[in-house]
């Protein structure tokens, strides 16, 4: 981009110096038609290069959307994983609960206390564990397809995945 400009600059420079040409030769002297050729090639040049300027500034606007297109992208993909980590927390705690639980309901049963209390709270505690296994899977699915998605599209295809 400071090429181009540069170089206006340059030709804008040349062409001041081709008008005070012009405007020193006296009548009799220098060849006037041949100035007028010049100044008309360098007023040529200086349009094409300024289309080339219009040009690289639609390039920049193009690429500075593409950026965003793609921060917005990344935001998705970051909330996509703070739910799969959510999800792995919750998965934890429920293990921490069902470990804690059947510690309870083998010292119980070691002592020979049966206790209906200790088995539906272990109970419980695996099918919270189970219902967070099943919502991390889901969440890292979701991930995943998430990122396929992007490839897909930054592939060039266009076309989006379904969810499951």
């Amino acid at each position: 981009m400071s090429d181009i400009e540069g170089l206006q600059s340059r030709i804008m420079a040349a062409l001041d110096q081709i008008g005070q040409g012009i405007d020193g030769l006296d009548a009799g002297g220098g060849d006037i038609d041949t100035l007028r050729q010049e100044l008309a090639d360098e007023k040529l040049a200086n349009a094409q290069l300024e289309e080339r300027v219009k040009a690289l500034k639609a390039k920049l606007a193009e690429a500075e959307a593409a950026g965003a297109k793609a921060g917005s992208a990344d935001e998705e993909r970051g909330a996509g994983l703070r739910k799969l980590d959510a999800e792995l927390q919750a998965l934890r705690l429920a293990n921490k609960h069902l470990r804690e639980n059947n510690a309870a309901l083998r010292e119980a049963n070691a002592e020979g206390v049966a206790e209906p209390h200790l088995i539906n709270k272990a109970m419980m505690a695996e099918l919270e564990g189970l219902r967070a296994v099943r919502a991390s899977d889901r969440a890292e699915m979701d991930a995943v397809l998430a990122e396929l998605d992007a490839l897909v599209a930054s592939a060039g295809d266009g076309s989006k995945m379904e969810d499951v």
